[in-house]
């Protein structure tokens, strides 16, 4: 029998943590003042407080320097860490950003900026931080124009809601005449009431010739009574539409500027032409081609994405997703796995982690369109809305694509769908495992119908 070991005798763990990043500094970025930590063999005053103009920013990066640090972490607060993060990168630093979140259960102080940046840069001399995902310059472009021109579309969607309402305060029912108020004959009545215009006979002859109303309906839709200041409100409203979509004019003009500034790829292919209408909010150039040229692929082949969604995705992701192990990982930041809240083996809750992220936001939306199309991401959402509702079945598709946005940018092959049987035959298989499976449990046998009355004697049958 073996001896029991006691407490002196027995082997010691003494693995410790190791210090891997000796020249490290920690940085907690405020809207006004920066709290800076150095080691402490390498200044006397560790920590220093500096201001956030670009001259202090400058002061700050030439004492790192002089002090010999050569990594700093920053924490993400708001927008006052961009251009802290590019002046240290001009520097040489090697500045990383981390999100408040990782440092958020080790500090068990009382919560201040002088502690916060001597935890951050403690925590990175043992790099346990985790830095967060910044692309190239050249995406970091083209991601502000795109916000910006997400910005001018809601402005734009803001200005057709204050028409719809003028309108309807005058009983002028132009939404039960036209589908869209911004289309062609929609837009032609607007502008004939706002110069003057009122004989709804005049207004109905304006509808476009693949109008599905007649201009008996659309004429009595548009008798209502007319009053000043709504009319005033609508044309003011109209104004600010017309401007808002020179704007995105202009901001597509840039968007395409940044896409040839990428190089291009020779693959010998051409993008394939699309005989679908483009959209109202869709940029106002050839970005199937151009994307095609830039990425050496065309990801609109995929089912539910488009130029814009594509552009979204690459300006928020960046164009090499190298930098995430996995397309498991991609999913996860964005946001469309499934959590792994567990405790004692039993799962608590597998809800998706809450994010803004506007890439994860651009896939969900093409996800919903994608649940009422004929394609195979459609069966699967169709499917899954049966059994865990629509808002999961949305995000599961949502990460499905995502998947094949990875997939098709990390191997130069676009996804190909494979059409809505394929998941139909897919389900039947497994089905049919599981029934083999619990027959096979029960002692029993699955035969089909057919093979059924062909083995079944004569006899016994009758």
């Amino acid at each position: 029998m073996r001896k029991k070991e006691s407490p002196r005798t027995r082997p010691q763990n003494n693995r410790v943590l190791e210090q891997l990043n000796h020249n490290a500094a920690g940085a907690d970025i405020g809207s006004d003042t920066i709290w800076i930590c150095v080691g402490e063999h390498a200044s006397e005053v560790p920590v220093r407080r500096f201001g956030t103009t670009t001259a202090q920013l400058r002061e700050s990066a030439e004492w790192m320097v002089s002090v010999g640090v050569d990594k700093v972490a920053i924490e993400a607060t708001g927008v006052y860490w961009v251009a802290a993060y590019e002046i240290y990168e001009e520097y040489g630093l090697h500045p990383i950003l981390i999100n408040s979140r990782a440092i958020r259960t080790f500090n068990g102080m009382k919560k201040s900026d002088f502690i916060d940046c001597q935890w951050i840069q403690l925590l990175l001399t043992f790099g346990i931080l985790q830095p967060s995902v910044r692309v190239e310059s050249l995406m970091i472009e083209l991601r502000g124009h795109m916000r910006h021109r997400k910005n001018l579309t809601e402005q734009c969607s803001e200005q057709i809601q204050r028409m719809q309402k003028a309108l309807t305060l005058m009983n002028l029912r132009l939404d039960q005449a036209v589908s869209d108020i911004t289309g062609v004959t929609g837009m032609n009545i607007l502008r004939a009431i706002i110069k003057g215009e009122r004989n709804p006979v005049t207004l109905a002859s304006m509808r476009n010739a693949g109008c599905a109303k007649s201009e008996a309906q659309i004429a009595e839709a548009l008798t209502g009574h007319y009053r000043d200041e709504q009319l005033f409100c609508l044309d003011q409203s109209v104004q600010m539409w017309d401007f808002f979509r020179e704007l995105m004019g202009q901001c597509d003009r840039k968007i395409e500027a940044v896409l040839q500034k990428l190089p291009a790829h020779q693959t010998g292919k051409t993008v394939k032409p699309t005989c679908q209408k483009a959209r109202k909010n869709q940029v106002r150039f050839d970005g199937r081609t151009l994307l095609h040229e830039r990425l050496g692929l065309d990801l609109t082949e995929i089912r539910g994405l488009e130029v814009l969604t594509v552009l979204t995705v690459i300006s928020e992701c960046g164009v090499d997703l190298s930098r995430f192990p996995s397309r498991k990982h991609f999913k996860s930041w964005l946001g469309l796995a499934p959590g792994t809240k567990k405790s004692g083996h039993r799962v608590l809750s597998s809800r998706s982690r809450r994010t803004t992220n506007r890439a994860a936001t651009a896939l969900r939306l093409a996800a919903q369109s994608l649940l009422r199309s004929d394609c195979e991401l459609g069966a699967v959402g169709r499917s899954l809305r049966g059994r865990i509702g629509a808002e999961k079945a949305i995000t599961a598709v949502a990460g499905k694509l995502a998947d094949r946005i990875y997939l098709s940018l990390t191997t130069g092959r676009v996804f190909e769908d494979r059409g809505a049987q394929y998941h139909e035959l897919k389900h039947r298989e497994r089905t049919m495992a599981s029934l083999q499976k619990r027959a096979r449990r029960l002692g029993l046998q699955l035969i089909p119908i057919g093979e059924q009355t062909k083995t079944v004697p004569q006899s016994s049958v009758s």
